[in-house]
């Protein structure tokens, strides 16, 4: 039989509902699907226009990034060791505020997708501005994405009213409707920064236009505090009676939580996204990640943006998921390496809706997926690859990514994006954005 492509790989780690690794396997692509997976052995029934051999590799679902703001990336380290009120409001509002155009969004996209690619992501979740840049970028990268149409209660450069955030928003889902690895959704950005008006006006669309909702929520205790204090119910129990919790939530970073804000998620079926080492380097609090799993809560895993965190690397996320799970609980068998990858892939997808076409590695999905190289001094011998990639790995190993059977990167080498180009704009940009850095020390 004839098809696209033929990937042997040492291991092949399938994340399906029995989380199997398979040894000396080979991946059958035919355009952008998986068609099969079997040993190596029995692979000779097939004829691949391509064959790639990887002897020392593991494939694994491609990293889908739950929740970021992609153009930020041009803002890393700009406002370091700061509390989160503080670093919004007197550093990164005021520096997006003069900054954040259209030509900022472009090349900050591009500076976070090229790195979301060598570090093994294959689909974002994205919340920023200028959204028509991103979709552009994403496109010609090749990468999957998810974009989020902002609404925020005051003015900035993308729209000045709601109706202008949301006719804007609703003209680029429009205009790239049918691209297969495009889907939008609302992001309001906060339930401080947005109202109820505001939320009454997003929320007839959303079961109009069949759209999810991404937002920031339960980020702080203060931030919960001032809601009950102003409203006299927390974010979570806001949204309720704005009848917004449910399957189509998609909510972040939820670090001040209590037992009954964790049965209602549990209850309406809300996505939750841990942003680990962002809410960490904000000091911003502990997401109880055991107790929502417990609950039956879905758990996805983003980066936030790299303003905050300062990467946007998947598999560094994991681990820090990992092991603050371990040290929060004082229980070294919480939050296992499979359980870390999962959020990372098929809770992720699930979140996002799409788990019936990414997140694992199974036959009639879409073959988006990542090839890692284990055979180096940081990750041998090897006893359990899932064990060593979450524990062991770092994103350099990462060697090649496909998104729907094409190849974004190659040994290391970018496929669809010119990294010596965004590397020049990078440098452009620190010369603007210079003026706005806040030293720590």
């Amino acid at each position: 039989m004839q098809v696209t492509h033929q990937i042997n790989a040492r291991w092949i780690i399938t994340v399906d509902s029995n989380n199997n690794v398979l040894e000396h396997h080979s991946l059958i692509i035919q355009n952008d699907v998986i068609v099969d997976i079997l040993p190596q052995s029995a692979a000779s029934k097939y004829t691949p226009e391509q064959t790639t051999t990887l002897n020392n590799h593991a494939l694994f679902p491609g990293l889908i990034n739950a929740h970021t703001h992609a153009s930020m990336s041009l803002l890393k380290g700009l406002a370091d060791d700061i509390p989160l009120q503080e670093w919004l409001n007197e550093h990164i509002w005021p520096a997006e505020t003069a900054l954040a155009d259209e030509v900022f969004v472009k090349d900050g996209a591009e500076l976070a997708i090229a790195e979301m690619i060598k570090s093994g992501t294959t689909c974002f979740n994205d919340m920023y501005f200028f959204i028509d840049q991103t979709a552009e970028v994403a496109i010609q990268a090749g990468i999957r994405a998810h974009i989020g149409i902002p609404v925020i209660d005051f003015p900035t450069r993308w729209a000045t009213t709601l109706d202008e955030y949301i006719s804007k928003g609703l003209a680029v889902r429009d205009r790239y409707i049918n691209d297969k690895l495009l889907s939008f959704t609302f992001s309001p950005h906060a339930t401080y920064t947005v109202s109820d008006k505001s939320f009454k006006t997003i929320q007839p669309l959303m079961d109009e236009l069949a759209m999810p909702m991404h937002i920031h929520i339960h980020e702080t205790r203060s931030e919960v505090d001032k809601a009950i204090a102003e409203h006299g119910v927390s974010p979570l129990e806001r949204l309720e009676k704005l009848d917004l919790l449910g399957p189509e939530l998609i909510s972040v970073h939820m670090t001040a939580l209590s037992k009954s804000d964790i049965q209602m998620l549990a209850t309406y079926g809300v996505n939750v996204v841990h942003c680990p080492e962002s809410n960490l380097k904000l000091a911003s609090g502990f997401c109880p990640v055991l107790a929502l799993i417990d609950a039956g809560v879905n758990v996805a895993l983003g980066t936030d943006g790299s303003a905050s965190n300062n990467d946007i690397d998947m598999l560094g996320e994991m681990r820090t998921a990992a092991l603050l799970a371990k040290g929060a609980t004082n229980n070294a068998d919480a939050l296992p390496a499979y359980q870390a990858l999962r959020m990372a892939t098929i809770n992720g997808a699930k979140a996002l809706g799409i788990d019936d076409k990414v997140g694992t590695l199974e036959i009639n999905k879409q073959a988006d997926f990542v090839a890692i190289d284990l055979n180096s001094i940081e990750t041998q011998p090897v006893y359990d690859v899932i064990s060593t990639l979450i524990y062991s790995a770092n994103r350099s190993q990462i060697s090649d990514v496909w998104v729907a059977g094409k190849q974004l990167m190659a040994s290391r080498q970018l496929t669809t994006m010119d990294e010596a180009a965004i590397l020049e704009k990078a440098k452009q940009w620190h010369e603007k954005v210079s003026p706005f850095h806040h030293q720590s020390y």
